[in-house]
C-alpha cells in the first residue's frame, strides 16, 4: 500500500541559486581587486576559489530548475537525485580549486615576492568576506527550510570561504608586521588543505545519497518508535528499508496481523499507521504491505520467524 498523496512539491528554489550567483560575481571582483592591489598568493587563492563558486552557483541554478519539476510517468518518484550530482559537482570543483591553490602556493614560497598596498588590498577582501557571509546565513536558513542539499552545500562552501578569507587576512597581517614573506605561502597551503576537507565532504555526502544510503539514525528511531506502539495489538513488523532522494523520503514495510483480521481492518491498520509515521517524518512516501503473522511464507525476506510463531503455524497445519 502506497501513500502517494504524501509527497509534497517544493517550491522553486531558483532565486537563491540566482541570488548565489550574484553574490558570487561581486566576491570575485572585491577578491580580485584585492589581489591586484598586495600581489598575495594568499588573496589569489581566495579569488580562485570564489570562482568556483560562481561556477557552483550556475550549476546548481540548473540543478534547481531540474528538482523542482513534478513526477511524471518517466519520474515517477520526482527529480529530487538530481540534487545529488549538483553536490558532488561541487565538491570536484572544490578539490580542483584546492589543487590549484597549493601549487600556486608552492610556486610563491619557493620564489616569494613582497606585497604592494596591503592596507587597501585587506580592506576589499574584509568586505567580500561579509557579503559572503550574509549570502552564506541566507542560502543555509533556506536549505534547512526546503531540506535541500544543494543549497546546504552552496551555503557550506561559501561559508567555507568566509573563514578561508580570514585566514588569508591573517597571513598577510603577519606579512604586515613581520617582513616575512613565506607566510603568505604557507597561509595558502593550509587554505587549500582546508578546502580539500571540504570539497571531500560534499562529494562523499553525494555519493552516499546516489547509492540510496538509509535514512539517518534519528529519523529511523522515529519510524521504529511509531510502529513498535502496535506490539500490544499483536501487530509486529519487519523487512523495514528506507531510502532519501533529495528532501523526498522513502520507506517500505511488512506489517504482519493475526490471519483472522478482515481486509478493511488491515487496511485501516496501515492507513493509521503511515499517517502517524508521516507526522514524525515528512515528506515522505511509504509502501506496506500486510502478511499474516502465522505464516512462515511471511518471513521469507531473511529474518527469522519467532519461535512462538512457528510453533502456532505447525499446530494450525495440523
Amino acid at each position: 500500500m502506497q501513500q502517494a498523496a504524501q509527497r509534497q512539491e517544493r517550491p522553486s528554489l531558483v532565486r537563491f541559486a540566482v541570488l548565489s550567483i550574484v553574490g558570487a560575481m561581486i566576491t570575485i571582483a572585491l577578491k580580485s581587486g584585492a589581489y591586484v592591489l598586495t600581489g598575495s598568493v594568499g588573496l589569489l587563492s581566495d579569488a580562485m576559489e570564489s570562482v568556483v563558486n560562481l561556477v557552483a552557483a550556475i550549476l546548481a541554478m540548473i540543478v534547481l530548475i531540474i528538482a523542482a519539476k513534478p513526477a511524471d510517468e518517466k519520474h515517477p518518484y520526482g527529480h529530487e537525485k538530481v540534487e545529488y550530482f549538483s553536490s558532488g559537482a561541487e565538491g570536484m570543483l572544490i578539490l580542483i580549486a584546492a589543487l590549484m591553490i597549493i601549487v600556486t602556493a608552492v610556486k610563491h614560497l619557493l620564489h616569494p615576492t613582497e606585497l604592494e598596498q596591503p592596507g587597501l588590498g585587506m580592506g576589499l577582501a574584509v568586505l567580500a568576506s561579509i557579503v559572503n557571509f550574509v549570502l552564506a546565513r541566507i542560502l543555509l536558513s533556506a536549505a534547512r527550510r526546503h531540506d535541500s542539499i544543494t543549497l546546504e552545500a552552496d551555503a557550506q562552501h561559501i561559508l567555507s570561504d568566509v573563514w578561508t578569507t580570514g585566514g588569508v587576512l591573517l597571513g598577510v597581517g603577519v606579512v604586515m608586521l613581520t617582513g616575512w614573506l613565506w607566510v603568505d605561502s604557507v597561509v595558502a597551503i593550509i587554505v587549500g588543505l582546508h578546502i580539500i576537507r571540504t570539497g571531500w565532504g560534499l562529494v562523499k555526502r553525494s555519493i552516499n545519497g546516489l547509492m540510496d544510503a538509509a535514512l539517518a539514525d534519528d529519523e529511523i528511531a522515529k519510524i521504529t518508535a511509531v510502529l513498535d506502539r502496535y506490539q500490544v495489538q499483536g501487530v509486529l513488523y519487519h523487512a523495514l528499508r528506507t531510502r532519501r532522494s533529495g528532501a523526498q523520503r522513502f520507506m517500505s514495510v511488512h506489517i504482519l496481523v493475526p490471519g483472522t483480521w478482515s481486509v478493511q481492518k488491515g487496511h485501516d491498520l496501515l492507513e493509521d499507521i503511515e499517517q502517524r509515521i508521516a507526522e514524525v517524518v515528512n515528506p515522505i512516501q511509504i509502501d506496506s504491505h500486510l502478511e499474516p503473522l502465522e505464516d512462515p511464507a511471511s518471513w521469507d525476506d531473511g529474518e527469522a520467524m519467532p519461535t512462538e510463531l512457528r510453533r502456532c503455524a505447525r499446530t494450525s497445519k495440523k
